[in-house]
């Protein structure tokens, strides 16, 4: 498949906003420690910050934008409907969110700051499931269509937004940065397990269509010479990236590094040191390894389409 810019950006921007917001609900009700309201109020506004860019990003997606609100007329049937209704909803929750500690609303009751912050978890996890589905129920992409999908989404925003809790939490809360930088390294930890069992699984894949089979034609040796036509089209530009397999391992592999290894390094020597400046650079790195690594997951889906249109000539 082709890796549009404005799906990798939403995906990944409002990740982290959903794993920023998490933190900070789960900091106020486990009350580790006292954290000020500032931590909340601002750390909401960050939140809101990231899913805002990621709802902005999704419009140069469109070929009309003018008619978005179209997208969530097929609620009932459609995953891409239900997270367009759901994100803007989880988004009310997270504004109510810093809006409530910034008046000085009570932690506890129907209408007090952890009422409205577990609202919206919930509304964050149905975020997380309803985006993981939009490409885990593609039956005929098999490198999508597994629950790993939906599991690597969540735990990628998760582990992207506590890393920036951990970068945010040095610079307006010093006292929660190692327990959130804990739980930055130990998701991280976590979706390298659930990213490497991904990559392994994709990498046995047998596809279950050939030329035999697409064609109808059940000679051994079919060779194809021509894509039927001699520019492109929407399905050339559309369903195929058009990189070199050298670029797309490459790319594999930058994203490894990025995500993983190169974070936690710069987490733990900002701990050890004492400088907030690298454990804000580890999230920064991160979401670096985060954008190629949502690249490759869309280039590595391989469209059956591609059986006729992979050669051009």
């Amino acid at each position: 498949m082709r890796p549009a810019w404005s799906v990798i950006l939403l995906t990944t921007l409002i990740g982290v906003g959903q794993g920023l917001f998490a933190a900070l609900v789960a900091v106020q009700a486990l009350e580790l420690v006292p954290a000020g309201a500032a931590f909340y109020r601002v750390g909401a506004a960050l939140a809101f910050g990231f899913l805002a860019a990621g709802l902005i990003a999704s419009f140069f997606h469109l070929g009309h934008p003018e008619r978005a609100w179209r997208a969530a007329a097929m609620w009932r049937t459609s995953w891409l409907s239900r997270e367009v209704i759901v994100l803007p909803a989880f988004m009310a929750c997270v504004a109510a969110y810093g809006l409530g500690h910034a008046l000085g609303l009570p932690a506890s009751g129907p209408l007090g700051t952890l009422a409205i912050g577990a609202l919206g978890i919930f509304l964050c996890v149905a975020l997380f499931v309803c985006t993981g589905m939009i490409y885990a129920g593609l039956r005929f992409l098999q490198e999508w269509h597994s629950p790993l999908t939906i599991v690597n989404y969540a735990l990628f925003g998760c582990a992207s937004g506590l890393m920036l809790a951990t970068g945010f939490a040095a610079l307006v809360e010093p006292v929660l940065v190692r327990p959130l930088a804990a739980w930055a390294a130990a998701l991280t930890l976590a979706v390298l397990a659930t990213r490497a069992a991904s990559l392994l699984r994709n990498a046995r894949l047998k596809p279950k269509s050939t030329l035999q089979t697409a064609i109808g034609v059940k000679h051994p040796r079919i060779v194809q010479t021509s894509q039927g036509f001699m520019g492109g089209s929407f399905n050339t530009r559309e369903f195929f990236h058009g990189a070199s397999q050298a670029f797309v391992r490459s790319t594999k592999w930058a994203f490894l590094v990025a995500v993983f290894p190169v974070p936690l390094a710069l987490l733990a020597a900002g701990l050890a040191w004492q400088v907030p400046a690298l454990l804000v650079a580890a999230f920064l790195v991160q979401y670096a390894g985060l954008l190629a690594e949502r690249w490759f997951f869309f280039a590595q889906a391989n469209h059956p389409q591609n059986l006729y249109y992979q050669r051009i000539s």
